[in-house]
C-alpha cells in the first residue's frame, strides 16, 4: 500500500495535512510496518526560533529569518535584512550575500548566513 498516495487521494486527509502530508505519511507507514524510530530532541533546529546550534545535526530552514537593522526579529513581516529559502525558489542565491546586521545574536540565523557566505566565496557587509 502506498500510504502517501492513499492519503493524497483522501480529500479530508489531503486538506488536513496539506503540504506536509508526505511527512505524516511516513509516520503512518512506519507505524503500519512496525518500523521504530529513535527521537533525538536536539537532532534538528529551526531558525529563527532556535537561536543556538547546540548538538544539532541538521538546520531545517522552515521559516524566513527577518530582522530590522538593529538585529531585532521581525517575524510576521519582511525585515530590513532577510534570509528566506523561498526567495530562491526559481533562482540561485547571489554570490554576494549580505551578512546580518550588528545586533543579531550569534544564532543559527547568523551561522546559516556565514555558511552560505563560505560556500559562495564572497560577502558584502551591511
Amino acid at each position: 500500500m502506498n500510504v502517501s498516495l492513499a492519503m493524497k487521494k483522501d480529500p479530508e486527509a489531503d486538506k488536513a495535512f496539506g503540504w506536509v502530508l508526505e511527512m505524516y505519511a511516513y509516520a503512518v507507514a512506519s507505524a503500519l510496518h512496525g518500523v521504530g524510530n529513535i527521537l533525538y530532541k536536539e537532532f534538528m533546529i529551526q531558525p529563527p526560533w532556535d537561536t543556538t546550534i547546540g548538538k544539532a545535526y541538521i538546520i531545517h530552514y522552515t521559516y524566513g529569518c527577518d530582522y530590522d537593522l538593529q538585529g531585532k526579529l521581525t517575524y510576521g513581516k519582511i525585515g530590513e535584512w532577510r534570509f528566506d529559502k523561498r526567495s530562491y525558489d526559481n533562482i540561485w542565491p547571489p554570490r554576494n550575500l549580505t551578512l546580518p546586521p550588528p545586533g543579531v545574536p550569534e544564532s543559527v540565523s547568523v551561522r546559516m548566513q556565514h555558511s552560505a557566505v563560505e560556500l559562495s566565496g564572497s560577502y558584502i557587509l551591511p
